[in-house]
């Protein structure tokens, strides 16, 4: 199983619905499982929900750096 596929997919999906946010932030492998309609073993789940987690945080960021930018 490639784990960065399933990082991006996951991160497709949620970053474009609030409600699998915040199921993400309350239950992650909850909201990948469903997501992803497999049941993951423990230790992929686990270096999805990161991969998901810092590819969501890096997504804000840069949104945030660029609505800065164009305020000057």
């Amino acid at each position: 199983m490639d784990v960065k596929e399933q990082v991006m997919k996951a991160v497709e999906k949620i970053a474009k619905d609030k409600k699998l946010q915040e199921q993400f932030q309350k239950e992650p492998a909850k909201a990948l499982e469903s997501v992803l309609g497999v049941d993951l073993p423990d230790e992929v789940v686990n270096q999805v929900i990161q991969g998901v987690k810092a590819k969501l945080t890096a997504d804000k960021l840069s949104g945030a750096a660029d609505a800065f930018k164009k305020l000057f």
